[in-house]
């Protein structure tokens, strides 16, 4: 029958946010590295062992929002329509995100999200395992761009500096300002930047969106 399986799997996505939700809280309340994988456990109302099947690690239960992610950059230039460069559909995909305030850019001013971040950037496990994400999508987006060393090269590049934007949008805001506020800012800084990819490699862009 097809109804129990969607059943389970929409049982085990609720059952994994409720997780996730309560670690969450946890360590934005307490702080990440005073806070236990049981307890964690405890406040979700699961098992360690559950808690294990849905989080390989203490670290996934914040970054599995980063996870989400994952393969992001490739997934843009893959789906591009032909006419359209491999920089000019990233620059697209940060405006956009800029302009619904995806979190991933550091354009959000919601006062969880902030402190979110805020746990992320300065728990150096956390930003450790981050790295580790984003090593993850360079290889993925290089191999969208192609072989050899040049796409290797700018697949760092784009990465570095979609990091560099989104830590910049969040400094701001954690020193108060609102999104719309920096919201001009963040896309003048996302044009030079994605403007110096294109003229450093030789490429060219559409303006416009």
């Amino acid at each position: 029958m097809i109804e129990p399986t969607g059943l389970r799997a929409r049982k085990r996505a609720r059952t994994r946010d409720a997780i996730a939700d309560a670690a969450i809280s946890l360590f934005l309340a307490h702080g990440f590295d005073q806070v236990s994988v049981n307890d964690v456990a405890a406040t979700a109302e699961v098992s360690k062992p559950t808690l294990f099947r849905y989080f390989a690690t203490k670290e996934d239960l914040v970054l599995h929002r980063f996870a989400d992610h994952n393969g992001e950059a490739a997934r843009v230039v893959r789906d591009r329509q032909p006419d359209v460069p491999p920089l000019t559909a990233l620059h697209r995909h940060f405006r956009a995100g800029l302009d619904r305030h995806d979190p991933v850019t550091g354009l959000n001013d919601h006062p969880e999200v902030v402190a979110f971040h805020r746990l992320v950037f300065t728990t150096p496990s956390l930003a450790g395992r981050l790295t580790r994400y984003m090593l993850d999508d360079e290889e993925a987006l290089a191999d969208a761009l192609g072989p050899g060393i040049e796409a290797r090269l700018r697949a760092a590049q784009v990465l570095a500096v979609q990091r560099v934007l989104a830590r910049t949008n969040w400094r701001k805001i954690a020193d108060g300002r609102t999104a719309a506020d920096v919201l001009p800012e963040a896309v003048a800084d996302a044009d030079l930047a994605f403007t110096q990819l294109l003229t450093g490699t030789g490429g060219t862009t559409h303006h416009g969106s």
